[in-house]
């Protein structure tokens, strides 16, 4: 973990992976929970306080091992990913919200990730210096989140034409310079990856569905309409897996392999789940729309 591409690489990708979420994002995207504010505020609420507390029982329940646990909770602790924003328009999910909620999760991850994984490590590993997210790494944190993202916000408002122009570019090399990363990693612990997804996939697994089925779920029980909610399932169920292996890898942040275990694990099971979700909502709605006269119908 201590080479070029780890200690150079991986700051790098991440700042590129943020920059281009920052190219994305304009004012209008924050202002746009004004016109969803109940469902914007149940899966924010769902995401950051629900999530990372039925997170924790999981771990507990399946007694995973210290390190796996903190990466487990770093999951539960990151934003939602662009890739619900995907899956929302392909199953007909509100896509505004996700953009809205996109945005508002990552900002917020910065203030609220290092709080989980610090009180995580505490707990799991008994010293919270073991793992190097203290306040100075957190510092760290904003460094490399953060200030990537306000400049490609700042870059979409000044020059347009430039931000469409970069979008393309920065995704395609952020992937890159990410791939040969992991790959660097996951390369090196070849011969424990196997002993790993059997340590930690059904939890990961049961975590995935919990997470699809809590931020459709709950939204619908407290009124929400359904394309808001399918928006807020996609959104609670796919994290941000990248940036969670990014920071678990990073020399500068946690440096452990074995807490981007579970990151890793989440974004390949995530495009399955997610696209059984959306099938399995779409079709339980149109049944209910195909329901006879008298029927409830939503």
């Amino acid at each position: 973990m201590d080479s070029a591409l780890t200690l150079i690489g991986l700051p790098v990708a991440l700042g590129i992976i943020m920059l281009g979420l920052g190219l994305g994002l304009t004012t209008g995207d924050f202002r746009r929970v004004a016109r969803h504010p109940k469902a914007a505020v149940i899966a924010l609420g769902c995401q950051v306080l629900l999530l990372p507390a039925l997170c924790f029982g999981l771990v507990l329940a399946f007694d995973l091992p210290p390190e796996l646990a903190v990466g487990m909770m770093l999951l539960a602790a990151s934003p939602g990913g662009t890739t619900a924003n995907l899956y929302s328009h392909l199953f007909g999910g509100h896509v505004a919200l996700n953009i809205t909620l996109t945005a508002i999760n990552s900002v917020l991850a910065v203030f609220t990730l290092p709080i989980v994984v610090n009180l995580s490590a505490a707990y799991f590993l008994g010293d919270a210096r073991s793992i190097g997210l203290q306040f100075d790494k957190v510092l760290q944190v904003f460094a490399i989140v953060l200030v990537p993202v306000v400049a490609g916000m700042l870059i979409r408002a000044r020059w347009a034409r430039v931000a469409e122009r970069l979008d393309r570019p920065v995704r395609v090399l952020s992937v890159v310079v990410l791939v040969a990363v992991i790959a660097g990693a996951v390369l090196g612990e070849r011969e424990n990856l196997a002993d790993y997804f059997v340590s930690v996939g059904l939890a990961v697994l049961a975590f995935n569905l919990l997470s699809l089925g809590i931020g459709y779920g709950v939204p619908r029980l407290a009124g929400v309409e359904r394309s808001a909610a399918k928006a807020a399932g996609f959104e609670i169920g796919i994290h941000n897996s990248t940036l969670a292996i990014t920071i678990a890898l990073s020399p500068a942040l946690l440096d452990s392999t074995r807490m981007a275990i579970p990151g890793a694990v989440y974004g390949i099971v995530m495009f399955f789940t997610a696209a059984a979700f959306g099938y399995l909502v779409n079709r339980a709605g149109s049944g209910r729309d195909a329901a006879p006269d008298g029927a409830v119908r939503t």
